[in-house]
């Protein structure tokens, strides 16, 4: 089994329309309404696949009918909005307030999840009322690997703590070193396996037993707000199953671009998978 955290759930709206004009009205012409947050979209896309997976993590009254195994709390959830034209544009609330009790609650569910699982996932951002140190808690106290995907100071405790790998993409690593990244050698000296999404470019994988780079087969336009969570599903399937890097990394490039031609985060496209996974070059080094 595989476990998702999910700390700050959120209600994704996403709209269609034809062109997105700042100042004026748009038509929408489609309306998608789900759970999200970036650990329910890796677990949507690891029920996908047929993976065992469980998820947790904090959710409010409305939010809570639809993730029954998550955490309640006083405050409703956030809600994020995705408006999609030719590009995604994305709008996302910070979050409720979690009180010290919901905290507690949170841990006393992880540690029983954690002992059942092959592989733990944190991903996203905190709410506010927790430390910037509470994926690193979380780490130190999970006995299984820790896949990581978060950003800014939660994604700096959380590498001193040692998870199994850590996905970032190119805009997080940024804001990590402060600069723009020089890449494959800013992950490697990061001290932990890092597979860094690049976009349009596909991905780089750095761990101790080696570098390796790896692009999509073709361009593929849609919408790319799940892309990095159905990377990162592809990543904790491949460490559950302790397959090799190289195999690991060409999965989770072909699995993120058929999350493009899907139409919300959280699903992939499964003839476009099984298409791009014989395509997936990867190069070494």
């Amino acid at each position: 089994m595989i476990v998702t955290v999910t700390l700050n759930a959120a209600l994704d709206v996403t709209y269609r329309v034809d062109a997105l004009a700042p100042g004026a009205t748009h038509r929408v012409t489609d309306v998608r309404t789900r759970p999200g947050g970036k650990g329910v979209n890796v677990a949507a896309v690891l029920t996908q696949l047929g993976e065992p997976v469980t998820s947790t993590g904090f959710a409010g009254p409305e939010l809570g009918a639809r993730l029954p195994g998550f955490v309640p709390i006083a405050a409703e959830s956030r809600r994020t909005v995705t408006v999609v034209a030719h590009e995604a544009t994305v709008f996302t609330e910070p979050g409720p307030l979690i009180g010290d009790g919901e905290w507690r609650a949170l841990l006393t569910r992880f540690d029983r999840l954690a002992a059942q699982a092959r592989v733990v996932v944190l991903s996203g951002s905190l709410p506010p009322g927790l430390p910037d140190e509470a994926y690193a808690r979380l780490i130190e106290r999970c006995p299984v690997p820790v896949v990581l995907d978060t950003d800014g100071t939660a994604l700096r405790h959380g590498i001193t703590a040692g998870p199994a790998l850590v996905k970032p993409n190119v805009d997080e690593l940024t804001r990590l070193l402060g600069r723009k990244p020089d890449l494959p050698a800013d992950c490697v000296s990061l001290g932990v396996p890092v597979a860094a999404t690049l976009g349009a470019q596909g991905a780089v994988l750095a761990t101790p037993d080696g570098v390796w780079r790896a692009r999509p087969p073709a361009a593929v336009v849609g919408n790319p707000t799940g892309a990095g969570d159905a990377f990162t599903a592809a990543l904790a399937r491949g460490v559950a199953q302790q397959r090799p890097w190289p195999e690991v990394l060409a999965d989770a490039v072909a699995l993120s671009a058929a999350a493009v031609l899907s139409p919300v985060a959280g699903v992939y496209d499964a003839a476009a998978y099984q298409e791009f996974a014989g395509q997936v070059r990867v190069e070494e080094g």
